[in-house]
């Protein structure tokens, strides 16, 4: 099978830059990075957030309410326990999708998205990239990959022989230290995937939602990669349990 080097937009960066080739293999090599610049629109795909209300939504969805813009100096401590297993609901267009939050192994990445989905901030966003044989990203309002809280976490990246298998839940980045609000579910395992995006969950129910999702039509970004979903994919709300 071919390799692939792909591309994970992230708070702070911009369209994902991304080489494929005609096969993909979910073994690939895999290179997470952004790019500079603002976003362009040269292939028709939506390329921020009002382009993606005015396209069907996935799944013959109702659109939920758009998004509030809310902006953080820092977020709060949610007093998580680290030995607990808080859960998050996603609320899609195609369905429920259940994480189980891992605060022993990213504490801070925990406190941060609890905090940022109970203050509703990821309500009503669209996913913006759907990678098909590889992620679902989303958690940013603007949906153009340069969305961010207003603020930026620290790394908290797993052991370097970590594996990102189907349905691990990480963060999105644009190098150290640009971790926001982004965040990525793998649909399917990606061994050449660096251990180099915090890690904070897994999906533990749901995973029929997470297939259709990545069944939706992608078009090119502006970068040329297949990876603009065509109907529109929102997070209605996160609900957290804990």
């Amino acid at each position: 099978m071919a390799v692939l080097t792909v591309a994970v937009a992230a708070c702070g960066g911009s369209d994902d830059a991304a080489t494929t080739t005609a096969d993909v293999d979910t073994t690939a090599t895999v290179d997470i990075t952004s790019t500079t610049g603002a976003p362009s629109d040269p292939t028709g795909s939506p390329a921020d957030y009002a382009g993606f209300r005015a396209q069907p939504t996935a799944c013959e969805a109702e659109p939920p309410p758009e998004p509030q813009t809310l902006q953080f100096a820092a977020p709060e401590d949610m007093g998580i326990d680290p030995e607990s297993r808080p859960r998050a609901t996603l609320a899609t267009s195609c369905g429920d999708i259940v994480i189980e939050l891992d605060p022993s192994a990213a504490p801070e990445t925990v406190n941060s998205f609890v905090f940022l989905a109970e203050s509703g901030y990821y309500d009503g966003t669209a996913a913006h990239r759907i990678l098909q044989g590889y992620v679902l990203q989303a958690g940013d309002p603007t949906a153009t990959g340069l969305g961010n809280p207003g603020y930026t976490i620290a790394d908290e990246f797993p052991p370097a022989d970590y594996r990102y298998e189907r349905g691990a839940v990480a963060m999105a980045n644009a190098g150290p230290g640009t971790t926001g609000s982004q965040f990525f579910i793998m649909f399917e395992d990606a061994g050449g995937l660096p251990p180099e995006y915090s890690v904070f969950g897994r999906v533990v129910e749901g995973e029929d939602a997470l297939d259709t999702i990545a069944t939706v039509a992608v078009g090119p970004n502006s970068q040329g990669e297949p990876s603009t979903p065509l109907e529109s994919v929102y997070i209605d709300e996160v609900t957290i349990e804990r």
